[in-house]
């Protein structure tokens, strides 16, 4: 099991203005091993209450939420990374566990035991919450993102634009699965994340940037469209 415990600051940006940032931050900062020329891809499945509470949490702004989800990087992989984030006033708390593609495939039809069998105390926490919260696969999101790490405070800025999701097939592992964008294709998301402070340069830099603060998530987005159809 893997923690990380930060800050996380979201904004809406322009896909250009995504790109002349881009350039700037790959001068200052370490990209990301897996950037590539167009970023990667990052698909995720996620987990809700019978009644969408997690959905219902983050729409009406509660302190004290949580989001359940599995991740991949690779369609074609033979694993899945199965994260719960916990936040909690101004700080985001993310345990994650790294499950085999034939667990995985259960956990997205639904089927939780494979928790029980990983021998580790967070596992077990996911599957006692699962079961007793009735859980259910309720959306997959994807887009692709380009990183940039700053080691000295493990800052993490990221752009993540062409994102997409669908509420109708939860096969994570698809490569061919059918999905909507669910933002506009000419705007990002920016996404900082920092332990304790942000260093000055940085946040020179991002005062520089023509963005507005985002406070809705991925999956919100993704769930919109079921709850607000007329948007």
């Amino acid at each position: 099991m893997r923690q990380v415990l930060r800050s996380e600051k979201k904004f809406l940006v322009r896909v250009d203005e995504m790109l002349r940032q881009s350039h700037k931050l790959s001068q200052l900062l370490h990209e990301d091993g897996h950037n590539g020329v167009d970023g990667y891809l990052i698909r995720s499945l996620y987990f809700d209450t019978e009644y969408d509470g997690d959905f219902f949490d983050k729409e009406f702004g509660l302190e004290v939420r949580r989001k359940l989800r599995l991740r991949l990087y690779d369609p074609q992989g033979e694993y899945a990374i199965l994260e719960m984030k916990q936040k909690e006033g101004e700080r985001q708390r993310k345990r994650s566990l790294r499950l085999g593609r034939e667990d995985a495939e259960h956990l997205a039809c639904g089927d939780y035991s494979p928790l029980l069998r990983c021998g580790e105390d967070f596992a077990l926490e996911c599957y006692a919450l699962m079961r007793s919260r009735c859980y259910r696969p309720r959306a997959v999101v994807a887009y692709r993102r380009r990183a940039f790490v700053a080691r000295e405070n493990n800052i993490r800025i990221t752009f993540d634009h062409q994102i997409d999701a669908t509420e109708s097939c939860f096969d994570l592992f698809d490569p061919g699965l059918l999905m909507n964008p669910v933002l506009d294709r000419s705007m990002a998301v920016l996404e900082v994340k920092y332990n304790g402070f942000l260093l000055s340069y940085i946040r020179q830099m991002l005062n520089c940037i023509d963005k507005s603060e985002l406070s809705v998530s991925k999956y919100a987005m993704a769930r919109h469209l079921s709850y607000h159809p007329n948007l």
